[in-house]
């Protein structure tokens, strides 16, 4: 599995330095994928093989690429199972060291089949330290605990367990095909209907935790650091380890290796002691003093190798766990270590200590762009440097709060503290000196940060060269929040007032602009539409300014323009803005609108901002079109009738803005409409004076009708300062703003009749699906509707007329309702809270929340241990520590009371229900749900065990439960620019059925993600999944299995482990197993789906219906009939509850239902489910559809077998005994009918064609081909595809495919 490529977890912890990942390594990309444009072959130089010679093994070759660096190899080394007990060693080509930094392709005299030895190295007390990590970290390589407690980029993977490791092997599989014995009985909470939801399966025991013991205890001696003149004879450092067998040793770390020490726990004889035995490899040493480290440490390793890579490789960004069981503390050198040397960030390994993290995040901007390899170094760099900073400033905010950093003004009150550490500022999100006094205090202080940290996203997008943001981090951690900021250079050294030279820091009374900043920021005006303006400052001259007033400018002492708090680079949302003499459009206030909200910052969305404006462009287009046809036809009749018929229609169309559905009867005519305005448009834009005036005022019209800035061209933009408080404009601009305010109303209204019922559509018609409250609020995010609005959602999808249909988004909603509003209770609850006291705290309000116990009582800290006497309390205390226990005095029918006035306070809805079983009962919620959502939105951890929430004797929570709080952390996402090009025209070469194109480019785009982001990331994750399904399509089941098992690990891994997205790709997975016959596999994985599911939402779910009829298939398939009814039958009632009862999913639902019967010899309940289905084909395709007569024609097939069962019962009745009865012919169904289906349901479509159609298709095909060749850049006129004039489904391709699918094209939908 390892091709010389993953990045072990030692490379993690070992280089500070940005690690270029291995292209070649992860997606074991063969030589002939490079085909997709000459630019990226630059990158992808072929690989050629060198000969390693290390000591005491056989010599072996390895496959490296001349843009790797030597330490690469380094790394290799230190994963493969033969070498990796080596750390400190050098590579020698003909004698010559080898540069660790120095790439391959620069050193001379290596090529194909070049001999590099390993040498050993003298150790350092650095060198000796990462020795003594490295084997640490093998010793600890099976151990989930890191994962557990979040620590360094490790998060679980369950995969394994349902798989038994055994996907890529399927070769020995094929054997025991016969129809095996497998157990396919789930486990009862599983089943459909059933009440139950218990916890601890969610993460099961793996087997390979049990560690194998090796050492019992390997620390650092007491004796450290050696003295003088043993340091005079080598000596670096000393361990003390106890080995399985409780032998107690104490060992030399010198420059030479490793010895055994005569010295004890008391006694320091630095001598050594026999066996005189030296070692380079610490592993060496023990393997010669343990027979059972020896054994152990061998198969722990063999099996460390055996693990799929992408269990261990670490993830960019931390997940955490919000179950994990109970797990013994076992003594870990390296992580006392790493506590107690309040370790920055790999001080130890990173030469000039500290990371001046500003600077690096500037440099890694300012690298060249300038073709793809450049690109793809820059963006490499950014996240990398990205990942480390978000890393490092999560733990300095927790190290913050928890009270570990000295505050650089440590005189005043805890709440305006401010503090470094590691070279970033933190502050906490209070409103320190009244600076958001206008604004809503400490609520505004709040939110501010997170909006800033979308200014700083948004700007970094745009990516303009010359302006600079800060590396920006909000971590909330114990209902505190923490910004954490990258420093500008010379800041701290002078006064704000005199540093920024654009901007306010008075939030407009003081306003200066600069004309280095305008030019900047003017070219991030046209992407971001912000418009520039003119305001007045506090002495009444006019400053120009191209971005909200607070949005700052900075020169730094290294000549860098810096732009911060930009918490407002979006316009307000007058919605929640309620302005003095100011009317809102009739729909915001039919919908009861401008509410007032707790702050003042409440801005659109980028989202909706850019949804209006092209709302708005359709808009302009439509008018224009009709213009011109207006003219056209008035030039025809009479001159004069343009005068009052233009201006008049355009008015009333403007009013009212035609749907896109309006005038489809003339749609022929308005689509060469269209395509004349554009080019109009275009002509009088680029103003040479060639348009004739009557199309200007076209044009004109256009502009003035849908608000656009510009009268000879579409160009929409907003003044960030409309509405702001303390803001004033010049006389001269009062039209602009007249004009301005307009069209923040209107985008206003916007967001109520567009998106939100646009929304509430897409949800109807299953176009998304939420699952959760986090896909919930992701669709609502992409439709830029705001979290404010859930209310507005929730209340719309109940007017809904389909209402019912609506069920599982109402119960998203009101449960994602009810945990925000607790969400916004628990932080000020946890702020009372101090550290001794967090466990009872966070266990107590769980109680109040979920459980039914109706007197909870909390256990105040001081239960434990009895104090002498009460020491004063220092000043230098947490923040909002004060000696408080009101947090103890909280009952259930309080919370709820104050969660039942948050929702109605915040997101304006009216919930029902005084406690968390009437909430349960009314709205159909699991409590188990609830607390997986309070946990991921607060960062609790709890014990994995069964939770009796709904006793009424015993509280279901105790202190023990709680085992952890995490931070949550937003940060910015860089993207991969040029990967993610490249996969957006795969999918569309596939959505145009050019599967071999799409999959290369797809492939390309899995290679330029690799390159950018190493191995691990959610978009990486879509990629593997989409070219799973083409390779099922083009037939290639092995390939689909590969890529898709690397999807659930990496989703998995980086999602989390019942993430709605886990859930889909162990679906496709199973789907995969199946084809590849491995049953029992494919049956675990859908069950665990079904688990996770019903986990994180339960069983009234749209998908549900879909997985269930994945179950039920694969259980007819293994002929357990009784069981796959259970499925099927749910199924088919969840289809018909979401789809309404006439819906062709529910048709096929009936057949595999009735198929089911068919198989069980139950004919007459066979046929009522294939009639239903026959009658909704009928109404809904008419009687000519090939599906109405294959139903039709089933309906046949089935009476004739019913007729026959009946003779043969007559017959029986007739003779008794000696009647002759013909043998009954009931068949299983075959595994092609099978899989057959389960395509079907899963919208995978096959599509049967005859010869002479696929004959015609490959000419088709052919001809499409020559001309894209011929159109295609001269430069790409390398690539092998010109050979293949084959389309991807010929007969060829599908020689592996089912034989229902024989000679049949394939087709991509979904």
């Amino acid at each position: 599995m390892l091709l010389n490529g993953d990045c072990p977890e030692s490379l993690k912890k070992e280089e500070g330095a940005a690690e270029p990942p291995r292209e070649n390594g992860l997606d074991e990309a063969d030589p002939g994928d490079e085909t997709a444009g000459q630019e990226v072959i630059v990158i992808q130089d072929t690989g050629f093989s060198v000969k390693i010679l290390a000591p005491g093994i056989e010599p072996f070759s390895l496959q490296v690429s001349p843009q790797e660096m030597v330490q690469e190899i380094h790394q290799v080394l230190m994963d493969r199972e033969d070498t990796c007990h080596r750390t400190c060693f050098s590579l020698h080509l003909d004698g010559n060291v080898l540069d660790h930094f120095s790439e391959l392709r620069s050193v001379e005299g290596l090529q194909e089949g070049s001999v590099l030895r390993v040498v050993e190295e003298p150790y350092t007390v650095r060198e000796a330290r990462i020795h003594v990590r490295h084997v640490r970290d093998l010793l600890k390589s099976l151990d989930p605990s890191d994962a557990f407690n979040g620590v360094d980029c490790n998060s679980l993977s369950f995969l394994s367990v349902f798989t038994d490791g055994d996907l890529g092997d399927s070769g020995k599989r094929k054997k025991g095909l016969e129809m095996d014995p497998i157990d396919c009985t789930p486990p009862e909470y599983i089943l459909p209907g059933s009440r139950e939801r218990p916890l601890c399966p969610l993460q099961p025991q793996n087997r390979d935790w049990k560690p194998l013991q090796c050492l019992k205890v390997l620390t650092m001696s007491g004796w450290n650091p050696p003295p003088g003149n043993r340091k005079m004879h080598g000596d670096l450092m000393y361990l003390f380890v106890i080995t399985a067998e409780d032998r107690q040793v104490s060992i030399t770390a010198s420059t030479r290796g490793f010895y055994l020490n005569q010295s004890t726990a008391y006694h320091f004889n630095p001598k050594p002691a026999s066996p005189r035995f030296l070692s380079h490899s610490l592993v060496e040493l023990l393997n010669q003093i343990s027979p059972a480290f020896r054994k152990n440490f061998a198969v722990l390793q063999k099996k460390r190798v055996q693990r799929h890579p992408f269990e261990r490789i670490a993830t960019p960004f931390q997940v955490y766990s919000w179950t994990a069981p109970q797990a013994e503390h076992a003594m870990d050198c390296v992580r006392a270590e790493d506590a107690y040397t309040s370790r920055l960030g790999y001080e130890e390994h990173i030469p000039g200590q500290t990371r001046d993290w500003n600077e690096e995040l500037q440099t890694t901007r300012e690298l060249p762009r300038k073709n793809l390899p450049e690109r793809l170094l820059r963006e490499r760099a950014i996240f990398k440097v990205h990942s480390d900073f978000t890393a490092a400033a999560t733990r300095g905010a927790m190290a913050v709060i928890d009270g570990n950093v000295m505050a650089i003004n440590p005189s005043e009150e805890t709440k305006m503290q401010m503090f470094i550490w590691n070279n970033i500022f933190f502050s906490l999100g209070f409103d320190v000196r009244d600076h958001y006094k206008d604004f809503g205090g400490d609520v505004a202080a709040y939110v501010a940060p997170t909006n800033d940290l979308n200014g700083v996203r948004t700007y970094n997008a745009v990516d303009v060269e010359g302006l600079y943001t800060l590396g920006t981090v909000v971590v909330d951690y114990r209902g505190y929040r923490v910004t954490a900021q990258s420093i500008i250079p010379g800041i701290l050294e002078r006064d704000q007032e005199q540093s920024v030279i654009y901007g306010s820091i008075d939030f407009g009374k003081t306003v200066v602009s600069h004309p280095r900043y305008l030019e900047l920021l003017e070219r991030t005006s046209r992407p971001l539409k912000i418009l520039r303006h003119r305001v007045l400052n506090d002495r009444d001259e006019e400053v120009e300014l191209c971005s909200s007033v607070e949005c700052k400018g900075i020169i730094g002492n290294d000549g860098r323009h810096y732009i911060l708090d930009l918490l407002r680079t979006f316009p307000p949302d007058l919605n929640f803005l309620p302005a003095p003499g100011e009317e809102l459009p009739e729909e915001c206030a039919r919908a009861g609108f401008p509410r007032a909200h707790r702050h003042k910052l409440c801005c659109l969305r980028q989202e909706l901002v850019d949804a209006f404006v092209e709302h708005r462009y359709l808009l302009f287009m439509k008018l224009a079109a009709l213009q011109l046809m207006q003219q056209k036809a008035s030039q025809l009749e009479t001159p004069s009738s343009l005068e009052n018929g233009g201006p008049s229609s355009l008015e009333s169309k403007s009013e009212d803005p035609p749907g896109p559905e309006a005038g489809s009867e003339e749609e022929g005519s308005s689509a060469s409409g269209l395509a004349k305005v554009k080019e109009l448009a275009e002509t009088i834009a680029a103003d040479d004076g060639t348009a004739d005036p009557r199309s200007r005022e076209v044009i004109r019209n256009a502009c003035k009708a849908v608000g656009s800035i510009s009268s000879t061209a579409f160009d929409i933009r907003f003044n960030p300062d409309i509405f702001s408080p303390g803001v004033r404009f010049p006389e001269s601009c009062q039209d602009e703003v007249r004009d301005q305010k307009q069209l923040l109303k209107d985008a206003a209204a916007f967001l109520l009749s567009c998106q939100i019922p646009g929304l509430v559509k897409d949800c109807m018609e299953h176009a998304v699906l939420p699952m959760d409250g986090a896909t919930l609020a992701e669709v609502m995010r992409q439709r830029g509707i705001n979290m404010r609005y859930l209310g507005k959602v929730l209340e719309l999808v109940l007017r809904s007329p389909a209402r019912h249909q609506l069920d599982h988004v109402y119960k998203i909603g009101i449960g994602e309702l009810i945990t925000r509003s607790a969400k916004h209770i628990f932080k000020t609850y946890l702020q009372g809270v101090e550290l001794s006291g967090l466990s009872a705290a966070i266990s107590h309000f769980l109680n109040c929340f979920l459980s039914s116990y109706p007197n909870p009582v909390a256990h105040l800290p001081a239960d434990e241990l009895v104090s002498k006497k009460r020491n004063k309390r220092r000043k230098n205390r947490p923040p909002g520590a004060a000696d408080n226990t009101a947090w103890a005095v909280v009952t259930p029918q309080e919370l709820w009371k104050d969660i039942c006035q948050e929702a109605k306070n915040y997101f304006d809805f009216h919930l029902e229900c005084e406690t968390v079983d009437q909430a349960v009962e009314t709205y159909g919620l699991q409590k188990i749900t609830l607390l997986r959502e309070i946990s991921l939105k607060t960062g609790i951890q709890v014990l994995l065990k069964e939770y009796s929430f709904d006793s009424r004797h015993k509280p279901a929570f105790t202190e023990e439960d709680v085992l952890n709080i995490f931070p949550v952390v937003k940060h910015v996402n860089p993207k991969a620019s040029d990967a993610f090009h490249f996969f957006q025209s795969g999918q569309a070469k596939v959505q145009q059925g050019f599967l071999k194109e799409g999959c290369e480019l797809i492939n390309e785009a899995l290679n330029l993600f690799n390159n950018v982001y190493g191995a691990m990331h959610v978009e990486t994750c879509a990629c593997l999944r989409l070219l799973a399904r083409l390779h099922y399509i083009m037939g290639d089941y092995a390939e689909a299995l590969s890529n898709q098992q690397k999807a659930v690990l990496m989703s998995e891994r980086v999602m989390g482990i019942e993430h709605p997205n886990t859930i889909q790709e162990y679906m496709h997975l199973a789907l995969y197993c199946f084809a590849s016959s491995q049953l029992s596999t494919a049956l675990s994985l859908l069950y665990r789906a079904r688990y996770l599911m019903l986990l994180v939402f339960g069983e009234d779910h749209p998908e549900m219906a879909l997985l269930d009829n994945n179950i039920g298939l694969v259980l007819h398939g293994v002929m357990e009939y009784d069981l796959s009814l259970r499925f099927l039958e749910n199924a088919l009632a969840v289809s018909t509850k979401y789809h309404g009862p006439k819906a062709l999913k529910v048709a096929l639902s009936h057949h595999l239902v009735a198929r089911v019967y068919e198989s069980k010899a139950e004919f007459r309940s066979a046929l009522q489910h294939e009639k239903e289905g026959y009658t909704i084909y009928k109404t809904q395709l008419g009687e000519d559809h090939e599906k109405t007569k294959e139903s039709s024609e089933y309906l046949k097939c089935l009476t004739q077998q019913a007729v026959a069962l009946q003779r043969t019962m007559n017959e029986i009745y007739r003779n008794g005994s000696s009647a002759n009865i013909p043998p009954l012919k009931f068949t299983a169904p075959s595994m092609a009918s099978v899989l057959e289906q389960l395509n079907v349901i899963n919208g995978i479509l096959f599509i049967p064609l005859s010869q002479k159609d696929l004959e015609n298709l490959k000419a088709e095909v052919a001809r499409r081909h020559q001309l894209q060749e011929a159109s295609r850049n001269k430069d790409r006129a390398e690539e092998p595809m010109a050979t293949e004039p084959a389309p991807a489904g010929t007969p060829e391709d599908l020689g592996s495919q089912p034989p229902a699918a024989k000679d049949s094209s394939p087709s991509v939908q979904g």
